[in-house]
Order: structure tokens, then C-alpha cells, then sequence
């Protein structure tokens, strides 16, 4: 889906982990990225808890953050406050979002278990290995 919505991103996050693994195994370091899933630097999962509005720090502004929307019979919110919007979360919802660029939130849901799956890219890993961000 990514490499549809953002060709770019999605070639600068294969990129990443690609020279990530190339170093890691030239370094004979412990640490394994081989099975590394994804094109994205970082996954968190949020169980269970209401996000207060943020953006993001660690990606750059041209990033962005895929939000996974998983659990039982729930009535979540996504609430992007810089638009002024607040979008239906319900389970096996997938958004896109700029996270360090638009400040957003799950506020309380009223029934059911929550859960998301963020997928992000941190700049730094970026950084380190020598390939730019994508333009925004």
C-alpha cells in the first residue's frame, strides 16, 4: 500500500533497511535485522490507551506514519486537530498521517478493546545510513 500512496517513502524505507542489514552484517554485530518485516524503521503497539494530542519527533516531516485500528467492537476517534477533522477508528481501519507535521489524538472510546499498530520511520536511522528523505 505504501509503495501506491507514497513511492518515494516507500523507497527511502527499503533503502533504509536494506543498508541497516548490509552494515549489521558487515559489522558481525549481534543485533539481527534479517527478518526485519517492514519498510518502516519502528513499530509500536498501543494497547488499551488514549493517545493526548502530539506530533511526532522522530520522523521527518515528509514521513508518514501508517496507523493500524485493531479490537473488539470499539468507537474510537482518530481527532487530527490541525484540520479540524475527527475520523471513525474503527477495527481494521488503515490511515496514513503526517505525524510530525499534523497534531493528533484517540481520546476515550466508550466500548470494546483497542488496539493500533503504528508503523513510523525515525530520520535519524535515515540519517545515519546516508539516504534522504523523501521531498514533501
Amino acid at each position: 500500500i505504501t509503495a501506491t500512496i507514497a513511492p518515494e517513502l516507500f523507497q527511502a524505507g527499503r533503502d533504509s533497511i536494506s543498508k541497516v542489514l548490509s552494515q549489521t552484517q558487515q559489522s558481525k554485530k549481534s543485533v539481527s535485522v534479517s527478518q526485519w518485516p517492514s519498510i518502516f524503521s519502528g513499530l509500536e503497539v498501543i494497547s488499551n490507551r488514549m493517545t493526548l494530542s502530539h506530533r511526532d519527533p522522530g520522523g521527518a516531516p515528509s514521513h508518514y506514519d501508517m496507523l493500524v485500528s485493531l479490537g473488539i467492537e470499539h468507537d474510537a476517534i482518530l481527532s487530527i486537530e490541525d484540520l479540524e477533522a475527527e475520523l471513525v477508528y474503527s477495527p481494521g481501519t488503515m490511515t496514513y498521517i503526517a505525524g510530525r507535521v499534523l497534531q493528533h489524538s484517540v481520546h476515550h472510546w466508550n466500548t470494546g478493546e483497542h488496539y493500533v499498530i503504528a508503523h513510523f520511520m525515525k530520520d535519524k536511522v535515515q540519517d545515519r545510513v546516508g539516504v534522504p528523505r523523501p521531498a514533501f
